[in-house]
């Protein structure tokens, strides 16, 4: 196995001969992918010594792949390497007074794919690929990732932690930006992170970290962007997989991906069917003190839900010429989901000793969900290397309906039920989305490493919830309760332009930007005539440096001004009604929260693995939290409200170390402080809070094409500023065996396999004190075959991509 990129830099050692002189020469050129001529950031370059065969200089490729090396005048040659392909070394040059500058042109490496005799088998990128703003995770290696949704990958990814609900988070912190394919997705729109469950993983290529992200992309996002990139394939012929999956609680499942190409013509199609059962359970406790009274509630909740999601994606790539290129796509999901709860309440009074009476409710939601999303998008290459224009038009079509019915009856302290008191209530919420969103950018070189960027982004978009809860009186009729009939719009517009310089000098590469946005938002609630309008126009700087170092250390500093608008969610006032003492809803008074992100990373690496970490800082203003009030009747309600601050800071590191070529170590732990200032809010929501979350996969190469995987997830408890949120701890075994002679692979895999992945929080009030502890996912288990189907096939054993020595 080659050993991971993670590198910013690579060491140098000298003869003490060409350490005294003063390199008066230099070589230069660009290493890209041979098929699509992507650029390839980060791969290694090293000079050797002709004479002695010593390593002379060494540095890593720019993000445009493009490369200068200062050398003395010598005779060398270089070796290139790049994580996923085959090593390449140049053929002798010499570097004269009178030839000072070699050029090595454009040099393609070849992909490892398909280079065993007789048996072409799919190339598994795994670990982390560091450029200059972010960070990629090829998730094709990871068997834990077999069987499972979108959201199960991100469980796996560095930094990124996911609640049980789904719910995503970056670094501990929930404001993250999700983007699909580097745009905004149908998928996420409404329901956040907690939508990636129905995107099977088996569709997904790989997924990239911006923790601190450059004017390049939108500002939306405190703790950085999250970009899931779905699978396509550019390989000339036809190619593909097959995936089917079975597995309990029920779980079933298959996926295509198929890839075609033919000259000009390059087809991709995924498809992915999957039908799912997820059990779960939960538990309130709560006191509640008014009139020199403790009323205590012990409530019990029990659900399942059903869901049956497919999703498409298909499309077209077109070459007018290989630097002209036009593609369009296409991807529709449909999910039908059933939803069934039974909620189970118990009120005392002073102690559990002293029923009052308890009562029962069901929620049975039948949901249905169709999602579209068009692209058509335009590459062009100019003269110069690097020197691009991309456009794109993308839009997307959403619609949810929810049919939902709630019964409950209630019983004294004996247990006899009084049906005078019981409740038949209906709900139909119509959800609709529809956005626009046209993209320009444009890179221009500038000398042998700057470049200059620029581009405009304008999104348009716009949403509606028709919303109703009825109840039936007692005549039998159903009718509308008070502040639930109403219809809920939201209108967005979000114009940006951004500008980006960026150089080299020796070993130091550097850029800077400035994005500006300017933002209109619209609410209002049709059927009561209460419209709030927002305008606000925001300037958005980044910077980034990194420093090469000898000795295969690198140091990267970043800066950048964030800003994370209310959601669609956060704004809705409309509140669930499936639980009949504890009500969510949005804010449509809500302000944006804007943060200051600073970071400081550093990176080593070394014969059997590498180590990176990092120092951040992030301040926000306006901070948005979810508050939860209670009433006198036990009653809460909990809906997010603009805190003063957050100030936080922390510590990351993530390793990987190899002891033998059989055993593979990954580790990554996040240290993190966090000060939140709720009072203006009320006095005493202050929390100052020291955690941090850690998670390590060890990997096992065994005889007979046979791999195990064990990876521990802990995160530590947190304050929060009305509480805190308890320890949260799993653990996932996975194994994986090579069949079909190569071309297939079984997977099994246990997700929670101790079954203690638990959502536990103990949140305090001025009048009330309760403990929650939810399981929205039960331990799961997974068995995966897959089948890689290659048309052509190349034979003879792997060699050196380069053309050796004359």
């Amino acid at each position: 196995m080659k050993a991971l990129l993670f590198l910013l830099v690579v060491s140098v050692t000298s003869t003490n001969t060409i350490a005294q002189q003063q390199p008066a020469a230099s070589v230069k050129g660009k290493v890209v992918d041979s098929i699509s001529a992507s650029a390839l950031a980060s791969a290694s370059i090293i000079i050797f010594s002709i004479a002695d065969e010593k390593q002379v200089e060494g540095t890593l490729a720019g993000d445009s792949g493009q490369f200068t090396i200062p050398l003395p005048y010598g005779s060398y040659y270089a070796v290139i390497d790049f994580m996923g392909y085959i090593s390449y070394r140049s053929k002798r040059f010499l570097l004269s007074k009178e030839d000072p500058i070699y050029d090595f042109g454009t040099i393609p490496l070849l992909q490892t794919a398909g280079l065993l005799d007789e048996v072409v088998v799919q190339a598994e990128k795994s670990s982390m690929q560091l450029a200059l703003d972010k960070k990629i995770f090829n998730v094709g290696r990871d068997l834990a990732n077999a069987g499972g949704s979108a959201s199960d990958i991100l469980t796996n990814i560095p930094s990124v932690s996911v609640d049980p609900e789904g719910n995503v988070k970056l670094r501990g912190s929930d404001n993250v930006r999700i983007l699909i394919d580097g745009k905004p997705s149908g998928l996420v729109s409404i329901k956040g992170g907690s939508g990636l469950q129905q995107l099977q993983a088996s569709m997904v290529d790989r997924v990239e970290i911006i923790t601190n992200p450059s004017a390049r992309y939108e500002a939306e996002g405190m703790a950085g962007i999250i970009n899931i990139i779905l699978k396509k394939d550019r390989k000339e012929g036809f190619n593909g997989t097959v995936e089917l999956v079975s597995g309990t609680p029920t779980n079933l499942g298959a996926a295509l991906n198929f890839n075609y190409r033919r000259k000009k013509m390059n087809f991709f199609i995924n498809y992915g069917i999957a039908y799912r059962k997820q059990p779960n359970v939960g538990s309130l406790y709560q006191e509640v003190y008014a009139n020199d009274t403790t009323f205590l509630l012990q409530q019990k909740n029990n659900g399942t839900l059903t869901g049956f999601n497919n999703n498409i994606r298909g499309g077209l790539d077109y070459y007018f010429t290989e630097k002209s290129i036009l593609t369009g796509s296409y991807l529709y999901r449909r999910s039908k989901g059933n939803r069934l709860t039974d909620i189970r309440y118990e009120d005392y009074l002073f102690t559990k000793s002293t029923l009052t009476g308890t009562s029962k409710r069901r929620q049975e939601e039948d949901e249905t969900e169709p999602n579209s999303e068009y692209s058509l998008s335009y590459k062009k290459s100019f003269a110069g290397k690097g020197n691009e224009l991309i456009a794109e038009v993308k839009y997307l079509d959403y619609w949810e309906n929810s049919d939902q019915t709630f019964t409950q009856s209630f019983f004294d302290h004996n247990g006899t039920e009084n049906p005078s008191k019981a409740i038949l209530q209906k709900s139909l919420n119509d959800e609709f989305e529809k956005q626009w969103l046209f993209q320009l950018d444009y890179i221009k070189p500038i000398g042998e490493e700057g470049k200059f960027e620029t581009g405009a982004r304008s999104s348009f978009r716009n949403m509606v919830n028709d919303y109703i809860v009825t109840e039936r009186d007692a005549s039998g009729n159903f009718v509308p309760l008070p502040g639930l009939d109403n219809i809920f719009g939201y209108d967005e517009n979000i114009h940006a332009a951004y500008g980006i310089l960026g150089n080299k000098t020796n070993n130091i590469s550097y850029q800077g930007g400035l994005r500006a946005e300017w933002t209109d938002v619209t609410t209002i609630l049709r059927k009561t005539n209460e419209t709030n309008p927002r305008d606000y126009v925001n300037l958005f700087p980044s910077a980034h440096i990194t420093f090469e170092l000898k000795n295969e250390h690198g140091i990267q500093l970043s800066y950048s001004r964030r800003v994370r608008r209310p959601f669609y969610n956060d704004l809705s006032p409309f509140v669930t009604f499936s639980d009949s003492r504890n009500f969510f809803s949005g804010n449509p008074d809500l302000d944006p929260e804007f943060s200051n992100v600073m970071e400081v990373g550093h990176i080593k690496s070394f014969n059997k693995g590498s180590f990176t970490s990092s120092i951040y800082y992030r301040s926000t203003k306006g901070k948005i939290d979810r508050i939860r009030i209670v009433s006198d009747e036990g009653n809460s309600v909990t809906r997010p409200e603009n805190l003063l601050s957050e100030d936080a800071f922390g510590f990351e590191f993530t390793s990987a170390y190899s002891p033998w070529k059989w055993w593979k170590l990954d580790f990554n732990a996040n240290f993190f402080h966090a000060a939140i200032d709720g009072t203006n809010i009320m006095q005493g929501y202050k929390a100052n809070t020291y955690s941090w979350f850690a998670r390590q996969t060890s990997r096992f190469m065994l005889p007979k094409n046979i791999d195990l995987q064990l990876r521990t997830n802990y995160e530590a408890p947190q304050k929060t500023a009305q509480g805190k949120r308890k320890a949260l701890y799993y653990a996932d075994l996975s194994a994986s065996k090579d069949i079909f002679k190569g071309k297939g692979t079984a997977n099994l895999n246990v997700l929670d396999l101790f079954n203690t992945r638990r959502m536990r929080s103990i949140t305090n009030g001025p009048n009330f004190y309760s403990e929650g502890d939810f399981q929205f996912r039960r331990r799961q288990i997974n068995f995966t075959i897959s089948y890689r189907i290659r048309q052509e096939k190349q034979t003879g054993k792997p060699k050196s991509a380069g053309l050796g020595d004359d």
